[in-house]
């Protein structure tokens, strides 16, 4: 099933290989739709970082967002010098020398632990004494599992992410203003309510108590049968019924459907089947597809044996398992020749290593309504050699 239908007729060869080319359009119709969210249910919405930080964009992207939520250091100060609105971060863990960096630039900062809530509690204080506005948080674990794959299941039995209510403290919550919980992973609506049920059951009594509750990231929001309706009554009715603020951090919402990843056959060889070695790499380029584990769909191309000419995609690495999956073509595939992996914007290029030596991948950005298209970066030798040492 095609994704990205704006490529369709993308001329592959404009942009060098292997490349992330962005549609800036898509990306703009998606921000929209969040911005109708936001507007509608009075939630804030927030750019999650740790799945797309294409920072080009993050003026297009504060001009209809709150601002973003980071997972750390760097990706909150490039929140705080690219996109603009408010900054959160979350960690599982903080690092003490990074402390008073943080504190400095967040607006809400979101403990893993009370532990870590406790320990802090010096810088915590002089950064408040400084700032009044900084708000503090803690994340809980509802202990509901709404995802099928364990390593993408922040509720799994024995998560280190979130606090479950048996390990919460409730005598030493003064100072923390809101909750934050997250469950889902490219999920619809429908997880989400019975998430928040799950939250309200466990939690209910502490909520009241709030100003703020972050229902975190994984929703689905731009998908084309999401229930928008759905979520907008969810959020006003939860935010009326306890008086308070709530956030959504969706990633992937910002970028579906908005970007392809080009690359080009090096070599056609046998075993067992024909195989095309490409110029990218599932596990350096695209890792999701080997831990999920999932299939990603390229342009003009079927199942294995639905086309009549059926090819492995392997990468360059050594990695026996760098493999992309069976893939059938009209035509025979030749040497040179340019495939598009389909909906490669967000969980690719901020995963992106250079195993092997491999060259990362170009970025480039295209708007599909004007067809104007900029390479914003090309990487060589540099990039990997600097990384080491």
């Amino acid at each position: 099933m095609t994704a990205s239908t704006t490529f369709l007729n993308f001329d592959l060869n404009r942009v060098p290989s292997p490349c992330f080319v962005v549609d800036e359009a898509v990306i703009e119709k998606n921000l929209q739709k969040l911005h109708y969210v936001q507007e509608q249910s009075g939630a804030k919405v927030l750019a999650a970082l740790k799945a797309f930080s294409f920072w080009q964009l993050g003026k297009l992207t504060g001009k209809y967002l709150s601002g973003t939520c980071a997972s750390g250091l760097h990706e909150l100060l490039l929140g705080k010098e690219a996109y603009g609105g408010e900054t959160h971060v979350f960690s599982a863990a903080f690092k003490a020398n990074e402390m008073e960096e943080i504190l400095s630039l967040a607006d809400h900062v979101v403990f893993n632990s009370c532990g870590q809530w406790q320990r802090f509690q010096p810088e915590i204080k002089a950064a408040k004494a400084k700032r009044q506005e900084l708000k503090f948080g803690l994340r809980i674990n509802p202990e509901h599992s709404e995802g099928t794959t364990p390593i993408y299941d922040p509720c799994a039995p024995g998560s280190r992410l979130g606090i479950p209510l048996s390990e919460l403290d409730e005598s030493n919550l003064e100072g923390i203003s809101g909750l934050h919980f997250h469950t889902l992973c490219e999920q619809k609506f429908e997880p989400l309510a019975r998430t928040v049920a799950a939250v309200e059951a466990k939690f209910g009594h502490l909520l009241g108590q709030m100003q703020w509750i972050n229902f975190g990231g994984g929703h689905h929001i731009t998908a084309d049968d999401y229930d928008v309706e759905g979520l907008i009554t969810l959020i006003k009715n939860f935010a009326k019924k306890y008086d308070v603020q709530v956030y959504i951090e969706p990633g992937e919402a910002v970028a579906i459907h908005s970007g392809i990843l080009v690359s080009e056959v090096l070599d056609i060889t046998w075993n067992t089947l024909p195989q095309a070695i490409l110029d990218t790499s599932a596990t350096c380029h695209m890792p999701d597809t080997l831990e999920m584990p999932y299939r990603a769909h390229i342009l003009d191309s079927g199942e294995a044996n639905e086309l009549e000419h059926t090819y492995r995609l392997g990468g360059m690495t050594c990695l026996a398992g760098d493999v992309m999956g069976d893939y059938s073509f009209t035509k025979p595939l030749t040497i040179g020749q340019r495939v598009a992996f389909d909906d490669m914007a967000h969980y690719t290029m901020v995963k992106t290593s250079t195993f092997n030596g491999i060259g990362l991948p170009a970025l480039a950005l295209w708007n599909s309504s004007t067809d104007e298209l900029s390479i914003i970066k090309e990487f060589g030798y540099s990039d990997f050699k600097e990384r080491l040492s």
